[in-house]
């Protein structure tokens, strides 16, 4: 950032101060988001289908259950196989214990379904935000800048192009900082949720299979 940028931002008042401390905080929890979940669909990627395989490719459930344990540390196979050990087991007294084994069986694949849903969810809402309005943001700190420096210079007496340029060059780059903002939570949501989705297929695949091998009663 220029020494000009510097004293643009020290001359502000409390609205150009909040804009820019605004974009800051944005970006700065966009790419922690950003990060993490580069990581963990780096290590979902790989470890639920190894997982998925390893459980069908066991002789039977208590080693298969060993092995999602071992592979899936991020919990997105192992509820699913948990209900399958469980048998759809509800609470004594419950409407849900009292229905057939497969049902309940479908109601807990659905219930780990969708918590595994949720873990490769998590994020995308916050990037969603970040990318629609951090441009706006900026546009709203430019639009200030410029109507501040106008209004400094106004005061000033005879106003020439030449002192007119520095502010508003300055008072644009926070439009382009919203950009910068904005852009990687874009890339990151698109590109992050495909992933999400390619994998929720796949548990989705297992659920199915699942409840098809031990919902012995579905049909």
């Amino acid at each position: 950032m220029s020494a000009g940028m510097w004293q643009w931002l020290a001359e502000g008042d409390a609205v150009t101060w909040a804009t820019a401390a605004l974009m800051l905080l944005m970006s700065v929890l966009s790419w922690v988001v950003i990060l993490y979940k580069l990581w963990f669909m780096a290590v979902a990627r790989r470890r639920v289908p190894q997982a998925v395989a390893a459980f069908w490719q066991m002789p039977d459930l208590v080693q298969a259950m060993a092995q999602v344990k071992a592979l899936d540390r991020q919990g997105l196979v192992q509820a699913m196989a948990d209900a399958v050990a469980q048998g759809g087991a509800a609470a004594q007294g419950s409407l849900a214990q009292s229905a057939a084994q497969g049902q309940r069986l479908l109601r807990s694949l659905r219930e780990a379904l969708g918590q595994a849903s949720t873990q490769l969810q998590w994020g995308q809402t916050l990037l969603a935000t970040i990318g629609a309005t951090a441009p706006f943001v900026g546009l709203l700190g430019t639009v200030w800048g410029i109507h501040h420096a106008l209004g400094t210079l106004a005061g000033s007496g005879q106003v020439d192009i030449a002192q007119l340029a520095g502010p508003v060059g300055e008072a644009l780059v926070m439009t382009a900082a919203g950009l910068a903002v904005a852009l990687p939570a874009v890339l990151a949501y698109n590109l992050l949720g495909r992933s999400a989705s390619q994998l929720e297929a796949v548990l989705e695949g297992f659920a199915h299979d699942l409840h098809a091998q031990f919902g012995v009663d579905a049909s």
